[in-house]
């Protein structure tokens, strides 16, 4: 098993596990004494020490601020020098996101500050790991035209194309180059789902500071220099999310600013959506996705497995890449069975293996079929939760983790698309069992336990 430096960090302080046991300070303690070089005692003692680890997200490092006022005065002032300690520390980790003790979700900075960690673009979307083929290489050029240039010659960029196929991958990949080379530009990447409920909240919200709120909000888009909003089909049938929409694309664009767009279909196929929205996307630069061709299959399963660290024999991806379908997503999934047979089994990979364990996950004789059904009841029976709990609304740590990990297996043992597995975990959306799934991937990087877990309910499900 090929092990990271930052993978044996984790491992914690003479054996002892300290990401098992939910403690962070092992990350953070190096972090620290790097930001007591970059910044003056008084803000050490009164802002720095008072951080407190509570997580890690991806790469990055989530503190836990006592206040709103707090997380302000640390994303104001101290986020460059944090950033900067952050990879002087050499942790494994590249940035941070601020936690106000007891809220929901993340601290950002406040719409009239200057530009700040764009909301929840991964900074493993680039151009430079996205895998261009005949299928994509429009679209590529003009995605990297846009991120050299923003509000330049294509504004919009709506991106249609079907499930998979790497519209998430360019317009992150868009957000993070504009972020690494104009860090004075201020960088929005949101999903329509949660700029839906962002809407809808500030909506309905009730008391003095009610409109005060939604109005902060308004301004937190319209402040945008680029606006990247990914599904925007989601918008369809919600009328007041769509004229609160129309306002801040036009003022946008009025003030000559960057959005982009993606959707599954493109504007004139989206009948549910007000015609003047329809009009303003098609004004820009339509683009589609198609699916990728046979040779295409192989680079992006070749690229795949060295970002895995894992060596694939020629005839292997080859096996693989035939009567894979069109998604993406499912090409990664039949490379990722494979990769785990050959760990589990401990033997080379071969197309033997390949195809057993691609069987292995359908059906074979003498074997319960895997479904999401078993994989839902094994996961609930392993943490001993409720298959109601495990699919339901609960938000406690308890039940949050092992629902993660369950759309993680889902993804992984059966290529399911993110819409199929977001329906069968209780009508939850694409984007959500995405971020379950990546953020699975990342927590088994730097947990032991949850690695284990994950590798025994896999063991449990395949062994059936």
């Amino acid at each position: 098993m090929i092990i990271t430096n930052f993978s044996e960090k984790l491992k914690g302080l003479n054996g002892f596990n300290m990401a098992e046991k939910g403690n962070f300070d092992f990350l953070y303690n190096p972090i620290k004494e790097k930001m007591q070089e970059l910044v003056s005692h008084i803000n050490y003692t009164t802002y720095i020490e008072k951080l407190v680890p509570v997580d890690v997200d991806g790469r990055y490092i989530v503190l836990e601020t006592p206040t709103e006022s707090f997380a302000k005065y640390i994303t104001g002032t101290l986020a460059e020098k944090m950033r900067e300690a952050i990879i002087k520390a050499d942790v494994g980790l590249t940035d941070f996101r601020l936690k106000v003790e007891g809220g929901d979700g993340y601290a950002y900075n406040a719409p009239d500050e200057q530009a700040s960690v764009p909301s929840n673009l991964d900074p493993k979307f680039t151009f430079d790991n996205f895998v261009v083929g005949k299928n994509n290489e429009m679209v590529y050029a003009a995605s990297l035209s846009v991120a050299n240039d923003p509000a330049g010659t294509y504004n919009p960029l709506f991106i249609y194309g079907g499930t998979g196929l790497g519209k998430t991958h360019l317009i992150q990949a868009i957000g993070n180059k504009v972020v690494a080379e104009k860090p004075a530009l201020k960088v929005i990447y949101v999903t329509c789902d949660t700029f839906v409920n962002d809407i809808i909240d500030s909506m309905l919200g009730r008391g003095p500071d009610a409109r005060s709120k939604g109005n902060r909000l308004r301004q937190y888009y319209r402040n945008a220099d680029v606006l990247i909003i990914d599904d925007i089909q989601f918008i369809e049938n919600k009328k007041a999310v769509q004229e609160e929409f129309f306002h801040i694309f036009n003022e946008l664009v009025s003030k000559g600013k960057q959005i982009v767009i993606s959707s599954d279909h493109p504007p004139k196929e989206l009948n549910a959506l007000e015609e003047r929205l329809r009009t303003r996307f098609s004004g820009g630069l339509l683009l589609d996705i198609l699916p990728p061709n046979f040779e295409t299959k192989i680079a992006i399963l070749k690229r795949k497995a060295f970002d895995k660290k894992c060596f694939v024999p020629d005839d292997v991806l080859t096996f693989l890449a035939q009567d894979s379908g069109d998604d993406v997503r499912t090409l990664e999934g039949r490379l990722t069975k494979v990769i785990f047979a050959s760990k589990l089994h401990e033997v080379p990979i071969s197309v033997s293996l390949a195809r057993s364990a691609l069987n292995e996950a359908v059906s074979e004789p003498g074997k319960e079929e895997i479904t999401p059904e078993s994989v839902i009841s094994a996961v609930a029976s392993y943490y001993r939760i409720s298959k109601n709990d495990l699919v339901g609304k609960s938000k406690k740590k308890e039940i949050a983790i092992p629902r993660q990990i369950c759309c993680y297996l889902m993804y992984e043992l059966l290529s399911l698309p993110y819409i199929t597995i977001g329906k069968v975990m209780g009508g939850r959306d694409h984007t959500t069992i995405l971020y379950a799934r990546n953020k699975v991937e990342d927590m088994c990087r730097v947990n032991d336990k949850i690695a284990k877990d994950v590798d025994d309910i896999k063991n449990i499900i395949l062994k059936k």
